[in-house]
């Protein structure tokens, strides 16, 4: 198996790092080929703060995937979250001299590349340049402009923005754990990879990514990325108020809410006790069913608010913006108890819990399509697309260097050892070019192991 096939997959998540390796089979489907699991103690809300205990578990994940697979990772591409990400919407167009041909990709290009280069606030860097609509001298809201005639291309743009130091301590971790970083993806939009299908992006979808430290949203409309926005906060802040109110430990605050937690408080009754073992002989001690789903209840309905919050600052109201196919969790939150009708209630909107089962192969009852790994398989999707992309680059290339090859040999028979010669230096000339050209994946892990090198 060729290392071009696969692509891995790191979710450096809060509760959890999880190193998924896949590849796409005959149909089309992505086949998993192995998957490491290891507990995330260096992270916190998304974002690094212990590096030593971050790389560790990034070794114990990417060991654990290395043996299920039996392949030897050495490059990943990585998901970013955490509370320091922000997102602006921006206009900006280039002035194309040779208005006489029709637009290429290097003019798209060229415009992504300017945005690149805005100055953002101290200490931030830009991780997404996503365009959204083009406009072509006075015609305006084109989806593609491709193969059109114009002297002005401008766009507008939805730029993902993050804290330069959180992106370089996770890079860093990468490195350190004897990795290539491959590239780094804003996670909500992994996860829409995965569970969100082009009939949902195209009416309109807005996926909320319930996470152990931070809730990810991602607005889509026209099949056009609208909105991205990450809540500081997500399941672990319902653990920590269970732990704090019925005064157990952390493990056991974990184990009452994926159990018997539940977000609708109607359901329990007060007669419902489950009975938690004492710590060294202590007795044991009851709590609630009814208290327990009210603690839940007040930490879930404050994170719906905030998602209801973006979802209007998005313009959700207007009936132009209108999410007609309402909204899609998943995340490890997601499986809580009760919490889709209470989401239905907050929001006003349909809403249904979002699974990977159409995108992976036999994945229909594997714990693989539950909705805590969404993200990490949106990661490995994001890979192979990459790469899928990289490679018809390349092979577009060969095709018109051998297209160019054999006219220049149907010109003259007469100058056949002369062509020969020529074609020889043309050929490594080409190799030459071939090796300066780089794809948007190796630009960006250029880019991060720049930053990184910077730091040492």
């Amino acid at each position: 198996m060729e290392y071009q096939d696969i692509a891995i997959g790191l979710d450096v998540g809060t509760t959890k790092i999880v190193a998924m390796v896949g590849r796409r089979n005959e149909y089309n489907k992505i086949e998993i080929l192995g998957i490491g699991k290891s507990k995330s103690v260096g992270v916190h809300r998304g974002v690094v703060n212990n590096i030593t205990q971050t790389i560790e578990a990034i070794r114990e994940a990417v060991s654990e995937a290395e043996h299920s697979s039996g392949l030897k990772i050495k490059e990943v591409i990585v998901g970013i979250a955490g509370q320091h990400i922000r997102s602006l919407q921006h206009n900006d167009y280039i002035t194309r001299l040779d208005f006489e041909n029709v637009i290429s990709k290097k003019d798209i290009q060229k415009l992504i590349d300017q945005v690149h280069k805005l100055i953002m606030q101290p200490g931030e860097e830009i991780i997404h340049v996503l365009p959204q609509e083009y406009k072509v001298d006075s015609q305006a809201e084109i989806g593609e402009p491709i193969g059109m005639y114009g002297s002005r291309l401008e766009a507008n743009f939805h730029v993902v923005v993050g804290q330069i130091s959180s992106i370089r301590n996770i890079g860093r971790c990468v490195k350190a754990a004897g990795l290539n970083l491959s590239g780094m993806t804003l996670e909500p939009l992994a996860s829409a990879e995965a569970v969100l299908s082009t009939e949902e992006r195209e009416a309109g979808v807005a996926l909320v990514d319930i996470g152990g430290g931070t809730t990810d949203i991602a607005i889509f409309k026209d099949n056009i990325i609208r909105h991205t926005a990450v809540i500081p906060f997500g399941g672990n802040v319902i653990t920590e108020n269970i732990k704090t109110d019925c005064l157990i430990i952390e493990r056991q605050a974990e184990l009452l809410k994926i159990k018997f937690g539940s977000a609708w408080p109607g359901e329990n009754k007060e007669t419902e006790i489950v009975c938690i073992p004492g710590l060294r002989g202590r007795d044991p001690k009851e709590i609630s069913l009814k208290h327990l789903s009210q603690i839940i209840h007040l930490r879930v309905c404050e994170i719906l608010e905030q998602v209801n919050v973006e979802i209007k600052n998005y313009g959700n109201e207007e009936q132009k913006k209108r999410l007609i196919a309402g909204l899609v969790m998943t995340g490890g939150g997601s499986q809580l108890q009760h919490i889709r009708p209470l989401t239905e209630y907050i929001t006003g909107m349909d809403v249904r819990i979002g699974y990977s089962n159409e995108h992976i192969a036999g994945g229909e009852n594997g714990i693989i399509s539950n909705p805590e790994y969404a993200t990490s398989i949106g990661l490995v999707i994001k890979g192979l697309d990459d790469k899928k992309k990289y490679l018809c680059t390349n092979a577009e290339m060969e095709h018109r260097y051998h297209r160019s090859d054999e006219n220049s040999e149907l010109i003259s028979t007469k100058f056949y050892n002369k062509n020969r010669r020529l074609n020889s230096e043309e050929d490594q000339n080409h190799k030459k070019k071939k090796n300066k050209t780089k794809s948007f994946l190796e630009i960006w892990a250029d880019k991060f192991r720049k930053i990184l090198n910077d730091t040492e």
